[in-house]
């Protein structure tokens, strides 16, 4: 059976002198390129959402790889696709550099110039692991496998704009339809999950940012699982702590917890950090939460061409969450998409803070009436994003009960497809 393998080379020299030696190898069939670090994600996402057999054995990442530095392109492919061997090309030849290769996930080192026989020795011995790999799990082994879980961020525009309450009921809808959901804070420095929620929890997120192989014992022991069934990554208790948790770090532990839970909702809160900016690039949903008025559009404004700037996230992949919103606002949601460049949910949020008041102030918005309309649009909202399960069937739940709102299923819903 052909090795399939897949190039990541930015260099188009490289790429050339790379692709030449690999069809020059017994049994290799390389398959067509790719140039940056977003386009190796998504290439591999695509054929595993297939099947796993649809990957390639073995994919050659070289060192001039961007814009996510190479060691942590290797971490991520690692990470989400376990059946991939992975092959660092670099011109370090040092042990430092070995070292830190092969912790981040990678099974074989290449040094530059690159010459045949190393190249093939390197790749026919991390072929070889890959097919051991996949027929260990063809047996039924307990290896994650899939792409991965759903990462979706929730960004405020500024502070007080509602966005932390959103990403808890997001996560709460998610986990209530039957999929199982983290929810992190990455508001390192002010982050209130642990207070919308009443938890006390020492643990925090600052405990896995040192941290560079996050086995699933080591991040169960950091997480809180909560009464609704949401696995809770709490921000630090103390804010100057937040420093400690590093792009890096974000990347590494986002990674991890995709490779855990179906859907992973981060709380970025309304500063950008580093590890905020992580998180917004690597999610599949980026949310920017405003409210209709002027200085809080301008503010989301601000945020999107600084996220582009930054080359973090372009415009048109952000959507715009608007919060309290009434119809006779003059800052409708169409002036907001045309003020921002962005797309704009559908589903808006009713202003309605007396609804929410009693629970918040108690710490228990998990256990907020269903007949709420804030809860139902948020809801609803999650249903829009394609976090929930089945949304068409939910039903709009009658009253408050936690436990038995969780046994139902997302309630509040409307119906709709999805």
């Amino acid at each position: 059976m052909p090795t399939r393998i897949l190039p990541a080379v930015g260099d188009a020299d490289s790429v050339r002198s790379l692709t030449t030696l690999l069809s020059q190898l017994p049994d290799a069939e390389p398959v067509a390129p790719v140039s940056d670090s977003t386009q190796l994600v998504d290439t591999l996402a695509r054929l595993a959402a297939e099947s796993v057999d649809e990957l390639p054995e073995v994919v050659v990442v070289h060192e001039r790889i961007g814009p996510v530095p190479a060691l942590e392109l290797v971490r991520e492919v690692a990470l989400r696709f376990p059946a991939v061997g992975v092959v660092l090309v670099t011109t370090d030849v040092g042990p430092g550099l070995f070292a830190a290769a092969m912790d981040a996930g990678a099974r074989g080192l290449v040094t530059l110039p690159l010459t045949y026989e190393d190249l093939a020795n390197r790749v026919q011995a991390v072929a070889q692991w890959s097919v051991g790999v996949r027929r260990h799990l063809g047996h039924g082994g307990d290896v994650f496998t899939g792409v991965g879980g759903t990462v979706v961020t929730v960004s405020g525009a500024k502070g007080g704009v509602g966005a932390t309450f959103a990403a808890v009921q997001l996560a709460l809808a998610a986990q209530a339809s039957g999929r199982s959901t983290a929810l992190v804070d990455l508001d390192l420095q002010s982050g209130d999950i642990a207070s919308y929620l009443d938890v006390q929890f020492r643990r925090s997120v600052v405990d896995l940012a040192a941290i560079t192989d996050i086995s699933p014992r080591i991040l169960a022991e950091a997480v809180f699982r909560h009464d609704s069934g949401v696995a809770l990554l709490l921000a630090p208790g103390e804010g100057e702590r937040g420093e400690e948790v590093t792009d890096r770090a974000a990347r590494q532990i986002i990674g991890a917890l995709r490779s855990r839970y179906e859907i992973v909702v981060v709380d970025c809160g309304a500063q950008l950090s580093g590890a905020g900016a992580a998180a917004v690039e690597l999610a599949e949903r980026a949310l920017l939460v405003t409210t209709p008025d002027v200085v809080a559009v301008r503010a989301a404004k601000r945020t999107v061409r600084m996220w582009d700037r930054l080359q973090i996230r372009k415009a048109e992949e952000t959507t715009v969450v608007v919060n309290r919103h009434t119809r006779s606002t003059e800052i409708q949601p169409t002036l907001i998409k045309k003020i921002t460049g962005t797309a704009v949910a559908t589903t808006t949020v009713p202003a309605a803070f007396r609804e929410l008041q009693a629970a918040v102030d108690a710490g228990r918005v998990h256990a907020l009436d269903g007949r709420s309309t804030v809860r139902q649009a948020l809801w609803a909202l999650a249903a829009e994003l394609g976090l929930v399960k089945a949304p068409e069937t939910a039903l709009v739940r009658r009253g408050g009960g936690r436990g038995r709102g969780a046994e139902r299923g997302p309630a509040g819903f409307r119906r709709r497809r999805e």
